[in-house]
């Protein structure tokens, strides 16, 4: 195996698993071959990412029998017609319950073929490659996978664990300007929900990151890694503080749907929604005037929405809002800032101050 920069470890008992991250490691059948337990891979893929990347997987694998599902690319294919299509070719195919299911994309390839993987024969290994800097620092660790619904966002899915993460940091320099942004509202967020000294050093270091500086966004990746392991392996299916890991998703996934899924990046919501939940924790007395001011200047400086779109109400995102997995017996549940850098999972907010801030987002033009 060629040396990855790093390899974490998810502690989850006997589903625990290893999280490569360094260079050259998409085309290394050393890496994938551990995590490998049958002879049949199916590589789930979409059409921007195929023509970069599918051939350096495949050559990896030449020793299996190989096959691949090429998705639409966009989070307004993330359905169940289109998750099927990826049953479809297991059973076409005729794969067993040793095969292996290789997400290589972004989050919704990775949602979606983790989702598969999690549903077919009730249970197949499962190996993500993300692509993304959102999926490598976010969605390919925890184990979270599903699909979207007209009305609520990853409604539909199931905790379903990888046999093991590859992230090659070299899939970042074919990376948009867009996308790489994002990714950094993840990396923001992890900051944010108990990591100050790494949230002071993104206000240091993010020039560099936009730079795709590849010491720092190694670093970066790491780092974020680490706090997101370090969260699920003390509560895998957010029966508490997982929960802490959906800062801004609240108020981002409203956006998401509200405005039609694809319209607006996941990350580019999100960043949006971690403003807002700045505005409602100053609202609330834990936050100063001065940690939002840092906390908005940093989500600008990473090239992000710091505001819903206009054709988003108030009333409109507080409807969304209540369709959401985090709410519990009609209650919502917002994770909010109690100090800059620390966070907490709470429905004992004033509901006169979430209006607020909705009012006071809902009207803002720029």
């Amino acid at each position: 195996m060629k040396n990855p920069s790093c390899i974490l470890t998810v502690n989850l008992d006997e589903r625990s698993y290893p999280i490569y991250i360094g260079t050259n490691l998409l085309a290394d059948r050393e890496v994938y071959q551990p995590h490998i337990h049958g002879q049949q891979v199916l590589i789930v893929t979409n059409t921007t990412v195929a023509p970069l990347y599918l051939a350096s997987v495949e050559s990896a694998l030449q020793e299996y029998q190989v096959e691949s599902v090429i998705l639409p690319d966009g989070e307004q294919f993330k359905t169940l017609s289109v998750w099927q299509t990826i049953i479809d070719a297991l059973l076409e195919h005729r794969f067993d319950r040793r095969c292996t299911v290789i997400g290589l994309g972004g989050g919704v390839v990775g949602d979606m073929a983790g989702f598969a993987a999690a549903c077919y024969q009730r249970g197949v290994y499962f190996i993500q490659v993300p692509t993304t800097l959102l999926a490598q620092v976010d969605s390919s660790v925890g184990g979270k996978t599903g699909v979207n619904h007209p009305l609520g966002k990853n409604m539909i899915g199931a905790f379903y664990q990888p046999q093991c993460v590859i992230a090659d940091i070299d899939t970042l320099s074919t990376l948009d300007d867009r996308q790489l942004s994002a990714g950094l509202a993840e990396i923001i967020k992890y900051g944010l929900i108990g990591d100050p000294d790494f949230f002071c050093w993104l206000e240091q270091k993010m020039d560099g990151l936009l730079e795709r500086e590849h010491a720092l966004l190694a670093y970066a990746i790491e780092r974020s890694c680490k706090d997101k392991a370090a969260v699920v392996a003390a509560d895998e299916r957010e029966a508490g503080n997982r929960a802490l890991l959906n800062l801004g998703h609240t108020f981002g996934h409203a956006i998401e749907t509200g405005v039609g899924y694809g319209e607006w990046l996941h990350g580019e919501a999100v960043g949006a929604g971690i403003c807002m939940a700045a505005d409602l924790s100053r609202r609330l007395g834990w936050l100063d005037d001065s940690d939002q001011r840092r906390i908005e200047s940093l989500i600008k400086k990473a090239g992000l929405p710091v505001y819903p779109p206009e054709s988003l109400d108030a009333d409109r995102m507080l409807a969304l809002m209540s369709v959401d997995k985090k709410v519990l017996e009609s209650k919502i549940r917002l994770i909010l800032m109690n100090k800059l850098g620390y966070s907490v999972v709470t429905d004992t907010f004033e509901p006169e101050a979430l209006k607020e801030t909705l009012n006071e987002y809902g009207r803002a033009t720029s």
